[in-house]
């Protein structure tokens, strides 16, 4: 069966997006699936892959999953693709649309063509500036769940920082046991922030991180660095920007169809 698919990004992070409306992907044994089609180089590549799917409440609901196949609760740049997937898609007729997510109601607005915002779950276990031993040496980080656990940590000379070795060690730590964490650094630049995110479940640096942006402002703006609204720049070059109002965080930025087309058997049958 050849599967229709959306290949798109969100400030550099990638993904691959399913109408799975009609349940055509519950016959098949998705873990193994997800992960086939997500390894680069042997097929399509992605950071994770999302089914869109009917809701009784909202608009659609969607389940995100990385490209290991864990399913996570959120993910912020797919958000805002999976906005203007369903708005092109017609499975909405209004550019303010809701959907459900495991981390709960999101809600979505296409700015324009290129330009989607997101209002995310409420922030929780916010805990600031305190402690952590890793291989021997202390980190002053803060954490926080934006939809998904995150770690933050300011950082200098950010582009010359060992975040693979870092970020692992922190993901695997025993204070954030079992599910682990996310993990971002960053480093003010003029009046921007830059942050790189290592990402749980990709297990590696990812090119954006859309709720790793909206946890970096958060304490970027706590701890006095910047203020509200705050623009991220990416590791692939490509700007978020971050608004705190009160208890609200809006996520914005680019999100763009790289290319359709029709999974073949060869794609995840290998």
């Amino acid at each position: 069966m050849n599967i229709k698919f959306w290949k798109m990004s969100g400030s550099g992070n990638d993904f691959i997006f399913i109408d799975n409306r009609k349940n055509q992907m519950n016959s098949f044994d998705l873990p193994n699936f997800i992960q086939k089609v997500c390894a680069r180089g042997v097929s399509v590549g992605a950071d994770g892959l999302v089914l869109i799917e009917n809701s009784d409440v909202v608009d659609f609901k969607w389940k995100f999953f990385n490209s290991d196949a864990t399913e996570a609760e959120m993910c912020g740049n797919a958000s805002r693709c999976a906005a203007k997937f369903a708005f092109l898609n017609g499975i909405v007729d209004s550019e303010k649309m809701k959907f459900e997510t495991l981390a709960g109601i999101i809600e979505a607005e296409i700015i324009d063509n290129d330009t989607v915002k997101v209002l995310l779950t409420k922030p929780f276990n916010l805990k600031s500036n305190y402690n952590i031993e890793i291989n021997g040496k202390n980190y002053i980080i803060s954490s926080v769940d934006t939809g998904v656990p995150h770690v933050v940590t300011q950082v200098k000379n950010i582009e010359n920082f060992d975040l693979y070795s870092f970020g692992k060690a922190v993901r695997y730590h025993e204070k954030f046991a079992p599910q682990g964490t996310n993990v971002n650094i960053y480093e003010k630049i003029n009046d921007k922030i830059r942050m790189r995110t290592y990402e749980r479940g990709v297990e590696n640096e990812t090119m954006a991180c859309g709720t790793g942006a909206v946890a970096t402002a958060i304490f970027a703006v706590k701890d006095g660095i910047v203020k509200s609204p705050v623009t991220i720049v990416t590791s692939s070059k490509i700007e978020l920007k971050v608004y705190l109002e009160g208890e609200k965080c809006y996520l914005e930025g680019e999100a763009r169809v790289i290319y359709k087309g029709e999974l073949q058997e060869d794609a995840y049958k290998y």
